[in-house]
């Protein structure tokens, strides 16, 4: 009995463009050679100011006594079952409230 292994093959294209984004959706500043409704994957970079008390932003201080927080995987689920909506929007609630 022979066994055919069956191996898809896949090539990755990888290409640095730049766009706008405009209302909604990205805009190229140059063709694209995909097809219609082709899916990708769209890495964003973007160099932006950030002051340095954006409420995103942690001191290597607080890197620094978390890393010594000795909480459980069951700590971190119960906590993030109560938040509601949007996991971001709770974390900058949290930080104005300190």
């Amino acid at each position: 009995m022979h066994f055919i292994a069956s191996i898809n093959y896949t090539r990755t294209m990888e290409k640095t463009v730049q766009a706008v984004y405009q209302k909604g959706v990205l805009h190229p500043l140059e063709p694209l050679l995909l097809g219609e409704r082709q899916l990708v994957t769209v890495t964003i970079s973007d160099n932006i100011e950030v002051s340095p008390d954006h409420p995103l932003l942690v001191s290597p201080d607080e890197w620094s006594d978390a890393a010594h927080d000795d909480i459980t995987i069951e700590e971190v689920r119960r906590a993030l079952a109560t938040i509601h909506g949007s996991l971001s929007e709770a974390v900058l609630e949290e930080r104005r409230e300190r």
